[in-house]
């Protein structure tokens, strides 16, 4: 569970009664897609052959970029999240990271869902002495390519739901 039981109205855009400002939701989803990205080859080196993850990406930067309607960008996210059913370690949680960033546009929060799953990922490919720092380094390397306008944004997300993400972000 990555989203809250209470929505942060910072997070709901404009036009569904929240402040979230569309440019501030498509640069949510493009950050999301590079988190997302950062690890997709832990999956690619497992499932090769299964495009669903890289496209879950691609559809993330589509609907950013008004390109790709919400609704087909979360359907292949759907897709996506579908591919790490029945794997396990790195490779699930990197399709899951991939199928979150496609969600960012249905629901913003789910911007956190990719990088806790990345992060996820990174820990798990990690050698078992070294997920904690794979755990920092992943969590360093994503903020700083958090985007300045929603940068402060983001981190106080992370502090509210730190606990719901598996605290990958302390």
């Amino acid at each position: 569970m990555i989203l809250p039981s209470i929505r942060d109205p910072r997070m709901i855009t404009i036009r569904r009664g929240g402040t979230l400002t569309d440019a501030d939701h498509q640069l949510l989803a493009l950050w999301a897609a590079e988190c997302a990205d950062h690890v997709l080859p832990l999956f690619e080196a497992e499932r090769p052959d299964d495009p669903r993850p890289l496209e879950a990406v691609a559809a993330a930067r589509s609907w950013a970029r008004d390109e790709m309607p919400m609704m087909t960008a979360r359907a292949i996210g759907g897709h996506a999240m579908g591919a790490a059913r029945d794997l396990t370690g790195a490779a699930r949680f990197a399709a899951y990271a991939a199928g979150q960033a496609a969600c960012v546009g249905h629901v913003a929060e789910h911007d956190l869902g990719a990088a806790a799953y990345a992060i996820k990922a990174a820990v798990a490919a990690a050698p078992p002495d070294e997920g904690g720092s794979a755990r920092l380094a992943e969590c360093a390397w994503q903020r700083a390519r958090l985007p300045e306008a929603v940068r402060d944004l983001v981190l106080e997300d992370q502090s509210k739901r730190n606990d719901i993400c598996w605290s990958v972000f302390d």
